[in-house]
């Protein structure tokens, strides 16, 4: 066993709507929940634990990458926790608009506060009454365009521009796999890439994926703006709920780019390998290279999932045989001739 799994870590934790916390070490997720039931005399079977932060379940995958001392929050079968940011919404929830004189007053506590939990707590609260999710051009919303370039004139515009550039990466990708296939099959799978990249083209990139303003069937979001995690490529659903407004203000813009359109079944690991044996294998037959368009390039087999939910670990799916290539066509039988009377 590694130096890594000994090491202890540590944390402090409390059960739900209770203030009273306790710390616990442990060298495994397992380990930590169980201290922390026999602590607070309640049930392993059916609880779990996550951040109090976020309200993100701390998972084995997840677990070495929490950092020491982090704030955890017990939870029995049945209860929910989605951090404390979602009780400053609804402690604000109650104003129809923000108020100036509540700004004001968070900003001047937030330029004397040192603690680093009430720090955010402060700076969430701000985050949350500054919104601006409605705005949607720099001169509505100049804050949410800092950094950015003067052609983006529009939310939609840069999120569409953002979405393209994870499906333009994906091509690059893509057209790279030549190298995967012998000199002789080399011309056919750029022409069959080239055809892909005209279909591309023709979508603008699937650009809409992250356009509130488009037709519902073409995007992934509300009509306001608020994305919701999908869950990990071997799950049906985010079992933590994660969701985020990339409209909303700059953070949540720049906390975007870490959510990932994650391939179901693997884009370098498994579609293009499997594309490149398709057209050295063809032997006559036509390759179905729409099928795989829809594996690179789609929501049929991508994910957008919050980064805690991206799991790296090697998917060991495959592309459907019965799908690498065309049908072959029938030919129409002819009719025989009519005879004449």
């Amino acid at each position: 066993m590694s130096a890594v799994l000994q090491k202890l870590k540590r944390f402090k934790l409390r059960a739900l709507h209770n203030q009273k916390k306790f710390g616990v070490a442990g060298r495994s997720c397992e380990e930590v929940l169980r201290k922390a039931c026999l602590h607070l005399q309640l049930p392993v079977p059916g609880s779990s634990l996550c951040l109090y932060e976020d309200g993100t379940e701390l998972t084995g995958d997840y677990f070495w990458s929490v950092p020491d001392d982090s704030e955890l929050v017990l939870l029995t079968a049945g209860q929910t926790w989605r951090g404390y940011a979602s009780d400053i919404s609804r402690f604000l929830s109650v104003f129809q608009e923000p108020h100036a004189e509540l700004i004001q007053a968070a900003r001047q506590l937030l330029s004397d506060e040192r603690a680093p939990l009430r720090q955010k707590l402060l700076a969430d609260l701000l985050g949350t009454v500054s919104e601006n999710i409605a705005a949607e051009t720099r001169a509505e919303d100049a804050p949410w365009f800092e950094g950015l370039e003067s052609r983006f004139r529009n939310k939609s515009g840069y999120l569409r521009y953002s979405c393209e550039s994870r499906i333009r990466s994906y091509l690059r990708e893509v057209t790279s796999g030549a190298s995967l296939v012998v000199t002789e099959a080399r011309e056919e799978y750029l022409r069959v890439v080239g055809a892909m990249c005209q279909k591309l083209q023709a979508a603008r990139y699937n650009s809409s994926y992250f356009d509130r303003g488009a037709k519902a069937s073409r995007r992934l979001c509300t009509p306001e703006g608020w994305f919701s995690c999908q869950g990990p490529f071997d799950v049906d659903d985010c079992a933590s709920r994660h969701s985020i407004n990339p409209y909303s203000n700059r953070e949540s813009r720049v906390l975007f780019s870490t959510w990932n359109l994650d391939h179901v079944i693997e884009k370098k690991r498994t579609v293009v390998p499997t594309l490149a044996a398709a057209i050295h294998d063809a032997e006559g037959r036509e390759v179905d290279w729409e099928y795989f368009y829809r594996l690179l390039f789609t929501s049929e087999n991508l994910k957008l999932v919050h980064i805690a939910c991206h799991k790296k670990t090697t998917h060991r799916l495959h592309c459907d045989p019965s799908r690498v290539y065309r049908a072959p066509a029938v030919p129409r039988r002819k009719r025989p001739a009519r005879q004449r009377p």
